[in-house]
């Protein structure tokens, strides 16, 4: 029996033992429990009743920020029969550099919280993988997709018109109400947050109450310092332009482009039919000015040589047009504190290293998971049980959020190499195993892509690219200075993965069952997703 035989076995048997549960489940359940399932499925069943004696304009959720995880939230929390608040600092369709690439995990969140049509009619653009090009060389690494309908992909996009569009879906629900409004502090009311004050868009001081607050108010969050502790690291600036290629043609057309530069990755990837968007990262905290002409001369002599020679004169011409801007990298692990009546979601909660596009999909992920823990509870109103309830959400987020997270940081750290010899034997050996192809890219692309988001597996494969840098040093034939490479190859493979893994909690990571909240938790998960399976 072969393992492609094995493995059809096991999802055939899980399956059936899963169809088989729900059939029991539905057969044998006792009124109660289907009473509170009813509950669950949506506004159609709770809004009726117990939203018919509310008080005009109050809320059962103050959401802080309509971006991706703020927008989602809303509408996901609207669609189950809450009433939301929403506040958002600017309404104006934002226009930013980064959160232009959904990963095909994103993207089956988005149809999971029925928000797909949101990348519908703004021109985006379907991707199905990534090429890596090094000194003239090219590796094609294609998502795993083969089993998905042909709408599964990756996404690209101008982010504003994302958040736009994520924004109208929420606002069109009847018990969402968005405003425009300045979000300045907590309101707190024997240790129990109870709102946000706020600064309407004419300048008049309001406050907005509900049982819930969520502070969804994105990577410049001035609300963070009171729900976790920031540690925010700033660990290099992307320099994006548009960039107008001939025939709007990438060298591998539908695919994001990496080009493993020096000192650190350029990105290359469709935003429209017409547009590329082209990201150079610069190392550190330091940028050559962009007022004095520093930033195009850099751009010019250290980074037009190193991309592919088809990229070169259409991203000269863009450089020329002067039309740069840069916005800082920033990285933040996820470290609540748990508060009574307020939670974090999204930047303002947790960030990483834009290179592996994996931002918005660990966003929708997250609202995923506390849209699922949500939905049994029928009264906020107990502070302290929802958030006993909702320390579940801090484990049942970590597969995905940890392996995106760490693959993120690790990558940066392979794709921008410290000076040394075995840094740059690594990258070499990242590039290399990649180019192998089969399970040796299949397996990494799928972490990224979100589509498999296994903690364990990536560190398996970190090592075997480690382990394949240690190997081709020692062939044909190992002597003393080739040794010693290998091991500080490895030494400097533990140095990078082992503090972002720290960072993220081994124990949080790998084993989550251990953690009482995360069995708590995973089964409420599972019965909503039942639920959405049974219609």
């Amino acid at each position: 029996m072969d393992s492609n035989t094995v493995e059809e076995f096991i999802l055939g048997f899980f399956i059936a033992s899963l169809f088989g549960f729900i059939v029991l489940y539905r057969l044998l359940g006792k009124r109660p429990q289907r009473a509170s399932t009813e509950a669950q499925r949506g506004a159609s069943v709770q809004s009726s009743e117990k939203y018919a004696s509310l008080e005009d304009g109050e809320s059962d959720v103050v959401v802080v920020g309509a971006g991706v995880a703020g927008s989602a939230l809303a509408y996901s929390l609207a669609k189950d029969g809450r009433r939301v608040q929403v506040i958002e600092r600017d309404l104006t369709q934002p226009d930013r550099i980064v959160g232009e690439l959904l990963q095909p995990g994103g993207y089956l969140k988005l149809v999971e919280l029925g928000m797909e049509d949101c990348v519908i009619g703004i021109d985006s653009q379907q991707v199905y993988g990534y090429a890596l090009y090094k000194e003239g060389k090219y590796a094609r690494l294609s998502y795993p997709l083969e089993e998905f309908n042909s709408d599964v992909s990756g996404r690209s996009f101008h982010h504003g018109r994302f958040i736009q569009r994520l924004r109208e879906k929420a606002a069109s629900l009847p018990n969402v109400k968005m405003e425009q409004g300045t979000v300045t502090s907590l309101v707190e009311e024997n240790g129990t947050v109870v709102g946000v004050k706020y600064k309407s868009k004419d300048g008049q001081e309001n406050t907005a109450k509900a049982p819930l607050t969520i502070v969804c108010d994105g990577c410049f969050s001035n609300l963070r310092r009171n729900l976790c502790v920031p540690q925010v690291d700033i660990m290099s600036h992307f320099v994006g332009m548009v960039v107008v290629l001939e025939n709007s043609r990438l060298p591998h057309p539908n695919h994001g482009h990496v080009i493993l530069a020096n000192p650190s990755p350029i990105l290359f990837y469709p935003i429209s039919s017409t547009e590329v968007r082209c990201l150079v990262d610069i190392p550190g905290q330091k940028l050559p000015s962009i007022s004095n002409g520093d930033m195009t001369k850099y751009l010019k002599t250290k980074v037009v040589d190193q991309l592919p020679p088809e990229l070169r004169n259409p991203f000269i011409k863009t450089v020329e047009k002067g039309d740069i801007r840069t916005m800082p990298n920033r990285s933040m692990p996820a470290a609540p504190v748990p508060t009574p009546g307020a939670i974090l979601l999204g930047d303002a909660f947790n960030m990483r290293h834009p290179l592996t596009g994996g931002g918005m999909t660990v966003a929708l992920s997250d609202v995923v998971v506390l849209r699922d823990l949500l939905r049994p509870v029928q009264d906020f109103s107990n502070a302290a049980a929802l958030t006993k309830h909702l320390e579940s959400f801090y484990s049942l987020r970590k597969p995905v959020a940890s392996t995106i997270n760490t693959l993120a940081g690790a990558l940066y750290k392979v794709f921008c190499p410290a000076p040394d010899q075995a840094s740059r034997e690594m990258r070499e050996a990242c590039f290399d195993y990649l180019s192998l192809g089969g399970i040796y890219s299949q397996g990494p692309i799928a972490l990224l892509s979100g589509l498999n988001p296994k903690p364990m597996s990536l560190v398996a494969h970190f090592f075997a690219v480690a382990i394949y840098g240690v190997g081709r040093l020692l062939l044909p034939f190992p002597s003393p200075k080739r040794v010693l490479l290998g091991a500080r190859l490895l030494s400097s493979a533990y140095g990078i993965i082992f503090p972002i893994v720290k960072s993220e909690g081994v124990r949080q990571m790998f084993f989550p069952i251990t953690i009482p909240s995360y069995n708590r938790g995973a089964s409420v998960v599972m019965k909503s997703a039942m639920f959405d399976m049974l219609g």
